[in-house]
């Protein structure tokens, strides 16, 4: 037959390790805590997420579905760097667009501070 006491003794043991480091959890955040302040503190930083950037054959811009100007397309951009300034952009310019577009684009991104930035392109298909 199978003792299983030694096995009983050790639920019995989590069990307790479990509740006893829960009430510590909980008490961390319960702390009255006043942080300071500091005059360089940098934001708290969001997920590092893709921003697309689309042209289309006119050379119209499009972010999140709507149309903007290259002026919106910087201030969007300065807020992306200053969310995260990790975040990338991906360019999907129409292949009728012309390149003039596309690099006001990646300039605007380099006057955010957002070096990660790339233009998309289709795979050829095979025949």
């Amino acid at each position: 037959m199978l003792d299983i006491t030694p096995l009983i003794d050790i639920v019995f043991l989590l069990l307790i390790f479990f509740m006893v480091m829960t009430r510590f959890d909980e008490e961390d955040y319960k702390l009255d805590v006043v942080l300071p302040t500091a005059s360089e503190a940098q934001p708290l930083i969001s997920q590092p997420r893709e921003l697309f950037i689309n042209i289309d054959a006119d050379g119209r811009f499009f972010v999140r579905g709507d149309e903007r100007s290259i002026t919106d397309i910087e201030e969007i951009l300065e807020q992306t760097a200053a969310d995260n300034p990790e975040s990338s952009v991906i360019i999907r310019a129409d292949k009728e667009s012309k390149i003039e577009f596309s690099v006001q684009v990646m300039n605007a991104c380099n006057k955010a501070k957002l070096s990660n930035y790339s233009i998309s392109t289709a795979a050829l298909e095979a025949n």
